[in-house]
């Protein structure tokens, strides 16, 4: 069914592919933030402000040692987007079974480190004693159970570089409706505690979507060969997709390290604040995934093009793209702007939690259009192989940006005599550093500095 068969991006209106492309991303993006947001839903209404509060504060500790899986899924993306595009199909077949094994490594690594480091660095995130334990619990059984989710991440990054974003959704939509329905089976009608019950949950689901992704790619036996000869160790697979992944990976290090940091001054605030917090990042997920489903189609369009050498299309795909993106974004924010207190009833019953979390979203709303420009002008320049670029771009705007501001506003927003300041510094940091790193990356993409990096790929040659 052509449905569910990989796309070539290289043929047709660059825009309608990119579209296209797109829309299962993005509707499979979404299901993928309802596994956090079910979590969030079904702890805050069964067990309390506090459960939910535990959720939301675990999960810059999950991202951060996650930096291994964004690097190899990024470079899996670029390298299988590349060779597709080529019709290399031996390079091709090589390429994933590197990205396999990979997976494998780091799954183990990360099994073995996590249930060393997380309380460490929750009592880091000065984590307030009355949620630590249930942050500890969560993490430790997500963790435990990572093969699943690393799997299905990586195994569905290789569909889309192959142009499938639709059997990804599929898969996704599937264990996304099992995971809600397991979070209030465990929960709400086993009576298992909280978090763990929801995480348990979470590992469940995502283990069956990675085996539905596995299943897919095996059938696509007319592109490349799925044999476990190609899964033995290759250093020059292994290492293009490590040099394509490492910058996105420290890039996402880098991210979670700065948020980290500004989580600490989060968690200051106590936990109303906490939660409130939780509430918005939730509902902002969501509001951001247009922003990353168009930079993945971006960065497949771009890696296919180049590939196969259609550079004619790159720059009216890139241009058409971006502004289709903003425009999504811009409608979202108005509804978020008009509707969005209601969405967070979804999460507590407490009102003055609801008109808490609701004032600092409405702080975000411009910025949502302005990650459009760095999500997809940054797709193009990794599709590209440029993947540098975009994390000096992250450093500059977490590290010389977010951080310092965060704090800086936090002090001059200080009442006399009070130990603190507002509370809307982490929103108000945020939305500047989006502005802010729209503008440097659309700076950084006009000057084709990413162009020069084309020829290093090794797939035209």
């Amino acid at each position: 069914m052509k449905l569910f068969a990989p796309v070539d991006m290289t043929q047709g209106s660059p825009v309608k592919c990119i579209v296209q492309f797109t829309v299962p991303m993005l509707i499979g993006n979404v299901a993928q933030q309802l596994y956090n947001t079910a979590d969030s839903v079904i702890v805050g209404k069964y067990v309390g402000d506090n459960a939910l509060a535990a959720v939301g504060s675990a999960g810059p500790v999950f991202n951060l040692l996650l930096v291994l899986m964004v690097g190899i899924s990024v470079g899996a993306g670029i390298v299988v987007a590349q060779y597709f595009g080529a019709r290399k199909r031996e390079e091709l077949s090589r390429a994933i079974g590197a990205c396999i094994t990979l997976t494998i490594l780091a799954s183990l690594i990360l099994m073995v480190v996590a249930p060393l480091v997380v309380q460490p660095l929750l009592r880091f995130l000065k984590t307030p004693d009355s949620i630590l334990g249930w942050c500890n619990k969560y993490l430790l059984i997500l963790f435990l159970g990572v093969l699943g989710p690393a799997f299905y991440n990586i195994l569905s990054g290789i569909l889309r570089g192959l142009g499938d974003s639709v059997s990804a959704l599929i898969y996704l939509l599937v264990s996304t409706v099992l995971n809600i329905v397991l979070d209030w089976l465990f929960v709400a009608k086993l009576g298992m505690e909280g978090v763990s019950g929801v995480a348990y949950a979470t590992v469940i689901a995502q283990f069956i979507s990675a085996g539905l992704a596995l299943r897919k790619l095996s059938t696509l036996t007319d592109i490349f060969d799925l044999k476990v000869k190609y899964l033995k160790p290759d250093k020059f697979h292994i290492g293009q997709i490590i040099r394509l992944g490492v910058p996105s990976g420290i890039t996402q290090l880098i991210f979670s390290l700065s948020t980290i940091i500004v989580q600490q001054l989060t968690n200051s605030f106590g936990e109303m604040f906490i939660a409130a917090n939780v509430i918005v990042m939730r509902i902002d997920g969501f509001v951001m995934m247009p922003a990353f489903s168009f930079g993945g189609a971006m960065t497949t369009f771009a890696g296919q093009n180049i590939g196969a050498g259609r550079m004619d299309r790159l720059q009216e795909g890139s241009r058409k793209g971006t502004l289709v993106a903003m425009a999504t974004s811009a409608v979202l924010a108005v509804l978020i702007f008009l509707f969005g207190r209601y969405l967070m009833m979804l999460f507590t019953d407490t009102m003055e939690l609801v008109d808490y979390s609701f004032s600092m979203m409405k702080i975000l709303m411009v910025g949502y259009i302005c990650m459009e420009v760095t999500q997809c002008l940054g797709g193009v320049m990794r599709g590209a192989g440029d993947t540098v670029t975009p994390m000096i771009i992250s450093m500059v705007t977490t590290v010389g940006i977010r951080m310092p501001l965060a704090y800086l506003l936090e002090y001059v927003t200080r009442e006399p005599g009070a130990s603190r300041g507002n509370p809307a510094c982490i929103f108000w940091s945020l939305l500047i550093t989006w502005v802010l790193g729209a503008l440097i990356t659309f700076v950084c993409y006009r000057t084709g500095v990413w162009k020069k990096r084309m020829s290093k790929m090794g797939v035209n040659a």
